[in-house]
C-alpha cells in the first residue's frame, strides 16, 4: 500500500481511487493536527461508468486508472512522499477487482487498499471533523460518490453510525439517464428508487437524531456552487463551511431538473465535466434532504482523502508514543475480544511475548511498526475461534477475523491478521489454502514470520497460567537462542508447547531454534 515506514513528521501522499474521478492530496500534518498541503491532483477516470451494477471493470476504464495511477506516484515520490491509495465502490464491488490492484501494483509498487463502506464512512467523517469544528456536536455527515454515497453520525470524534448505499451518481445515470437525457417518468422513477434504497437508513438515523448537517466532495461541492452562482453570491475558494439553507438547494435541485428534462437551459456554475452525471447526484441529495427534515447544509473541503492523511499520522504517533496498536485499532480488537469472551490474561500475554520476540528479533527479520501491529491484533485475537468450537478454532479465528467490522483495520490488514491468528497452530502456511494463496509473495512471507513468533508465544503459556514472565533471545547465523525467564516455576510443560511449534521458525529464519529457561 505504501512506499516506505512512516515517521509523524513525512510528507503523505493519500489517493482516493474513486468510481469518477482519483483524487490526491499531498500534505503534512502538524503536531498540533494541522493540514499543510503541498500539492492536489484530480483527475476524472470514470472508472465504474461501465453499467449500473458496477460488477466488472471494463479493460479501457482500468487502463485510464493505471496511467492516472502512475502519474498520481511519479509526482508523490517526486515530493518524497509515503503513499497510500484507497479504492471505494468501484473497486469494491468489482468481481474483477483484483485483476486491477495487481495491474497498479505492478506499474506502480503501490498496492491499493479497498475499504469497506464502513471503514469509508469512518475515514470521510474524521477529514469533515478537521475541517469544521463539529467535534461537540451530534454531526451528520454525507458524502455522495460516484457509486455509494454514505452517511455518518459522529460526536466527539468517534462514529456512531455509517451506512453505505449503492447510490452514486455515475450508478444512478447510468441506470436511469443512459443517452444523457431525461424524462419526468425517469427522474420520478429514480426519486422512487433512491427512496426505496434509503428508507431503513433513514429511520436508523433519525431514531438517533443530529443537530447539525456536513456535507463534502463533488455532488455537494458541485449543487452548493450552483447555488451560490444562481442566488449572485460570492464562491468563497475551497468550498469549505459555507452554510445553505436546505430550501436554496432545492430550487437549484430543481433547476437542474427542468433543465434536463426541457433541455436548452444553462447550468451556471456546473463543471461541464460533471454535466452528465449532475442529476443523478442531484436527485440523490434531494432524497436526503426530504427524508431526514435538513434544513441547512454546511460544507467541509475535507473528506476521504484527507481523512486517511489524518488517520495514517494519529496511528503513527500512538505508535511511537505508546508503542501498541493505535488508540481505534485497539478498541476494534478489544470489542472483538469481548465479543467472543477471549481469555483475555492468556492474549495478553500471549501477545507480550509476540511483541517481545518480535522486538528482540528485529535485526534479523527486518520489519517495521507496520507488521508489529498486524503482530499484535492477531496475538489478541488468535483463540476467538473458540466460541465456534475449540476443534479447529484457528480456522474458526480466521473466518471470525475476516468476516468481522474493523474499524481502523483495511480490508487487506484484516485478511493479513486473520491469516496470522490461523496458523498459531496446527499446520504451517500452505499455499494451497485459500487465503494465503491469494496474498503476494511478500505477505505470505510476512505472515509466515509473524505466525512463527505467534507460535512459540502460544507454547509458552501452554498451561495458561503466565508463567514464563519474559524472553531473552540471542542469535547467530547458525541458531536462535531463546531464554524463557520464569522465576516462580519451572517452565517444563510451556518449553514442550514451545518445542512442539518452533519449526516453523527454523523454517522461516533458516536456523535452529534452541531453547531453554532460568529462574
Amino acid at each position: 500500500m505504501s512506499d516506505h515506514t512512516l515517521a509523524s513528521s513525512d510528507v503523505i501522499a493519500a489517493i482516493d481511487v474513486g468510481t469518477n474521478s482519483f483524487h490526491m492530496v499531498i500534505a503534512t500534518v502538524s503536531a498540533r493536527g494541522v493540514l499543510k498541503v503541498i500539492a492536489r491532483n484530480k483527475e476524472m477516470v470514470r472508472l465504474g461508468s461501465a453499467a449500473a451494477d458496477m460488477k466488472m471493470l471494463q479493460p479501457d476504464a482500468m487502463q485510464r486508472g493505471v496511467l492516472t495511477m502512475k502519474r498520481f506516484v511519479e509526482e508523490a515520490r517526486h515530493h518524497n512522499a509515503h503513499i497510500l491509495a484507497v479504492a471505494t465502490s468501484a473497486v469494491r464491488e468489482a468481481l474483477n477487482r483484483d485483476e486491477f490492484v495487481h495491474q497498479v501494483l505492478e506499474a506502480t509498487g503501490v498496492e491499493i487498499e479497498v475499504v469497506s463502506g464502513t471503514e469509508e464512512g469512518r475515514l470521510i467523517y474524521l477529514g469533515a471533523s478537521h475541517a469544521l469544528p463539529i467535534s461537540n456536536v451530534h454531526t451528520l455527515v454525507m458524502d455522495i460518490g460516484g457509486g455509494s454515497t454514505e452517511t455518518i453520525l459522529g460526536y466527539k470524534g468517534e462514529v456512531d453510525y455509517v451506512h453505505s448505499a449503492k447510490l452514486g451518481h455515475i450508478r444512478m445515470t447510468t441506470r436511469f439517464f443512459p443517452d444523457g437525457r431525461a424524462t419526468q417518468e425517469a427522474v420520478d422513477e429514480c426519486r422512487e428508487v433512491i427512496r426505496g434504497v434509503w428508507t431503513p437508513a433513514f429511520q436508523a438515523i433519525n431514531a438517533l437524531g443530529f443537530e447539525r448537517v456536513v456535507g463534502c466532495s463533488g455532488t455537494i461541492m458541485a449543487l452548493v456552487n450552483m447555488t451560490l452562482t444562481r442566488r449572485k453570491r460570492r464562491t468563497p475558494e475551497g468550498l469549505n463551511a459555507v452554510r445553505l439553507s436546505s430550501e436554496h438547494l432545492l430550487e437549484t435541485i430543481q433547476h437542474v431538473v427542468d433543465v434536463k428534462i426541457n433541455g436548452g437551459g444553462k447550468l451556471e456554475g456546473l463543471d461541464p465535466k460533471r454535466n452528465d452525471v449532475i442529476l443523478a447526484g442531484a436527485l440523490i441529495l434531494e432524497q436526503a434532504i426530504h427524508g431526514l427534515k435538513i434544513g441547512e447544509i454546511t460544507t467541509s473541503a475535507y473528506a476521504l482523502r484527507e481523512g486517511i492523511v489524518f488517520d495514517t499520522v494519529q496511528k503513527t504517533r500512538d505508535i511511537e508514543e505508546y508503542h501498541h496498536l493505535s488508540h481505534l485499532r485497539f478498541h476494534s480488537v478489544d470489542h472483538l475480544c469481548e465479543q467472543f469472551k477471549v481469555n483475555k490474561a492468556h492474549a495478553e500475554h500471549v501477545r507480550d511475548l509476540s511483541l517481545m520476540m518480535f522486538d528482540e528479533l528485529a535485526v534479523v527479520h527486518g520489519y517495521s511498526y507496520v507488521e508489529r501491529e498486524l503482530l499484535e491484533a492477531a496475538a489478541l485475537l488468535h483463540d476467538v475461534g473458540y466460541h465456534i468450537s475449540a476443534d479447529q478454532h484457528h480456522k474458526h479465528a480466521e473466518y471470525i477475523i475476516r468476516n468481522s467490522q474493523m474499524p481502523g483495520f483495511t480490508n487487506s490488514e484484516t485478511a493479513l491478521i486473520g491469516c496470522i491468528a490461523r496458523y498459531h497452530r496446527k499446520s504451517h502456511p500452505k499455499k494451497k489454502h485459500p487465503t494465503y494463496s491469494t496474498l503476494s509473495q511478500e505477505d505470505q512471507k510476512m505472515v509466515s514470520t509473524m505466525a512463527s513468533m505467534l507460535r512459540i508465544a502460544e507454547g509458552l503459556d501452554r498451561r495458561q497460567q503466565q508463567n514464563v514472565k519474559s524472553i531473552r533471545i540471542a542469535t547467530t547465523p547458525q541458531t536462535i537462542n531463546i531464554v524463557a525467564i520464569a522465576p516462580s516455576q519451572t517452565p517444563d510443560i510451556e518449553l514442550w508447547g514451545a518445542e512442539r511449534r518452533k519449526a516453523l521458525m527454523e523454517e522461516v529464519f533458516q536456523r535452529e531454534v534452541v531453547l531453554g529457561s532460568t529462574g
